[in-house]
């Protein structure tokens, strides 16, 4: 077995604290990659207090995870020790499903997707524990390759905030000429901005606050909605082609299918904790739509990190130290980061 250092928290109630556990031994098929940056997901923390669910404790969280490969099984083809790697929200899942083997792996229709912590190996015993700790072991279909052009502090979160909006961004084929509004300007939203900018779509930032107009231009949004304000609000009625919402607090499914065009799509890549509510005249007036949006699968998350290296794209983030992760729960409950934490493991 492999000795790792970790952070982990053993109840719903506790913090994250160091933790010493053992991973498995890299088999044929594995890789081991020794962690450099691991990013803080809202996720995380919903997961880490068994807000969607009993987690299985302890708990070891983390499943935005860049690093190096340090050891390779003998089977191994795709990667070679010294390589920059990144793992996702998955890492493994029975590949021969028809999901998986058409790039869905997170849909896998015999339940064996195995997510990188607070789940189970395919074995049904063995616990996952994540990218807060300093070494990895996964199988290598479900690693990716990363660049070594990018910043990689910034990559970290592409693996989840980086392909959970690019994934319905180009699965609706969005691009030039369509007109799209990003509602929240999070660690999602700024990413959908910075997406929907560079594949050539008109875009508009929608958000309560507006003191993130100038954030919201520099990243790309060429238009700011305060939407505070109805004047500005009734001005936006019928405007937008597609809506990405970011939110994961209740709010007003109303307003916003308001201002989609005939045809108009709201895709939601947040999460609230309540249940959807809305007026169904919203959705028949107008032939509008509202659907939802989870990750991706490994094949488009490579796809998503060769876009980004070919066009410079990562994620704004502020550079913590392992000791400082409970501060910064507290802090990404209060939307107090632009806008990505990202734990630097060489701290641990």
């Amino acid at each position: 077995m492999i000795a790792t250092k970790g952070y982990a928290a053993h109840s719903q109630t506790d913090s994250l604290k160091p933790w010493d556990f053992e991973r498995r031994e890299v088999g044929e098929n594995d890789v081991l990659i020794d962690i450099l940056y691991s990013g803080v997901c809202h996720s995380d923390i919903h997961q880490v207090r068994s807000e969607w669910g009993p987690a299985r404790y302890p708990i070891v969280p983390g499943h935005e995870i860049v690093g190096r490969i340090a050891k390779v099984g003998s089977n191994v083809t795709k990667f070679k020790v010294g390589d920059l790697a990144g793992i996702g929200c998955m890492v493994d899942s029975c590949k021969e499903c028809p999901s998986c083997k058409g790039g869905q792996e997170q849909f896998c229709e015999k339940g064996e997707t195995v997510f990188t912590y607070n789940s189970l190996e395919r074995d049904k015993q063995t616990p996952t524990y994540g990218g807060y700790s300093n070494k990895i072991v996964c199988t290598q279909e479900f690693v990716v390759k990363v660049s070594e052009k990018l910043d990689l502090k910034g990559v970290a979160p592409l693996l989840c905030a980086g392909i959970t909006t690019y994934s319905p961004l180009r699965r609706w084929k969005i691009g030039k000429g369509h007109k799209v509004a990003v509602l929240g300007l999070g660690g999602l939203g700024h990413m959908a901005v910075k997406f929907a900018a560079s594949f050539g779509a008109d875009v508009t930032m929608l958000s309560r606050s507006a003191s993130k107009e100038k954030d919201a231009r520099e990243l790309g949004a060429h238009h700011f909605c305060n939407t505070r304000d109805a004047e500005e609000v009734k001005k936006l009625a019928g405007t937008f082609d597609f809506i990405i919402d970011t939110v994961s607090a209740p709010h007003n499914y109303d307003l916003y299918l308001g201002m989609l065009k005939t045809n108009g799509v709201q895709i939601c890549v947040g999460l609230p904790p309540e249940p959807i509510k809305m007026n169904g005249f919203s959705l028949l007036k107008g032939n509008k739509s509202i659907t939802g949006s989870s990750i991706g699968g490994i094949a488009e998350t490579q796809e998503m990190l060769d876009y980004c290296a070919e066009h410079n794209i990562v994620s704004d983030i502020e550079l913590i130290n392992i000791n400082y992760v409970n501060e910064a729960y507290e802090r990404v409950l209060n939307s107090d980061v632009k806008y990505r934490f990202v734990i630097d493991m060489a701290t641990i």
